[in-house]
């Protein structure tokens, strides 16, 4: 019997720090993001559950205390912090799987204290990239992809971007009319001791990539289409995906798929479901925003939608991996 532990961290009872922003409260925004976090979560509690020889544990707190039926309910004791409870149970069971934000260096910290040898997802080198936006978008230009830095001295550039370097979910996104009201923006925050990023905004179809990386492998499972809005002050909500909604098989199919390849090529030890965040510009086509080293909200409904049980099949990812550990060992 494998035990595997999911953890989701909004719904485990976790926070996202606002980055200086002061219209953002922490508690308010954890409310907000928690019904994407427990979707992620009970989605892939439920494709573990129908994987046979799986016994599954579901972290739990007094913001979700319940967890998807045939799931054990696991919760932090007394005054135990996050990755005091993530590091006891990953102790206690042979995978974890861990969605967390990169925001203040959450997953990467989580990632450490789980080991890479249960730990379900990129490596920390790849998170370490990842968390940090503006080194993915110089990273991925440099692998000739198109970021939102070709745009930054574009004349047509109207709208301006300040976000926290390391953030998630749109959480302390604003849009600005002007560069001069983004660079005040970005200088106040990054006063404030927050890392912050500041980017031209890009014009287009906001679209997500799902990929599933595995050993020498990287297949694009989806194109999603982001439902984002902007609101009279500049605050940029995140409010879901419609999963799978462009076809693979399209015209777009073939340009998204070398781009997640180029991407993975781009960032080593991306592994497991991998999101890419991307504009598709009307005259450049897709323009990589950032990329997320984890489970996204594209995972919700994925495995029905393919036809396939992804958390299957990134469980014997895993075992295989740490077999051909421990046969060069």
């Amino acid at each position: 019997m494998k035990r595997v532990f999911v953890y989701e961290y909004l719904s485990g009872g976790g926070l996202i720090p606002s980055a200086g922003d002061a219209a953002v409260n922490d508690e308010a925004a954890a409310a907000a993001l928690l019904p994407l976090g427990l979707s992620m979560r009970d989605a892939l509690a439920q494709d573990l559950l129908q994987v046979e020889g799986v016994s599954l544990s579901v972290a739990a707190s007094v913001r979700a205390p319940r967890v998807p039926r045939n799931a054990e309910p696991v919760r932090p004791r007394a005054g135990e912090s996050a990755f005091d409870f993530v590091a006891r149970q990953a102790a206690l069971h042979d995978v974890a799987w861990v969605v967390a934000p990169e925001t203040g260096g959450l997953l990467a910290q989580m990632q450490q204290v789980v080991g890479p040898a249960r730990w379900l997802g990129c490596s920390a080198a790849a998170i370490a990239v990842a968390s940090g936006k503006r080194a993915t978008l110089l990273r991925l230009a440099g692998q000739g992809l198109a970021t939102p830095l070709a745009f930054e001295h574009v004349p047509e550039v109207e709208r301006w971007v300040v976000k926290p370097d390391d953030g998630a979910g749109g959480v302390a996104t604003r849009v600005h009319r002007s560069q001069e009201d983004a660079l005040a923006d970005w200088d106040r925050r990054s006063t404030a001791g927050s890392p912050m990023a500041i980017e031209p905004w890009v014009d287009g179809e906001p679209l997500s990539v799902s990929m599933l990386c595995t050993a020498g492998r990287t297949e694009l499972l989806s194109v999603n289409r982001q439902r984002i809005t902007v609101d009279g002050a500049g605050a940029l909500s995140f409010d879901g995906v419609d999963v799978n909604a462009i076809a693979v098989g399209g015209e777009r199919g073939p340009v998204l798929s070398r781009l997640a390849k180029q991407v993975a090529k781009g960032i080593p030890g991306l592994r497991g479901f991998v999101g890419i965040d991307l504009v598709w510009h009307p005259r450049c086509g897709p323009v990589v925003i950032e990329v997320n080293p984890r489970v996204t909200c594209a995972y919700v409904g994925l495995s029905a939608s393919l036809g396939r049980n992804l958390a299957a099949e990134l469980l014997q990812d895993h075992a295989a991996g740490h077999d051909a550990e421990d046969g060069d060992g």
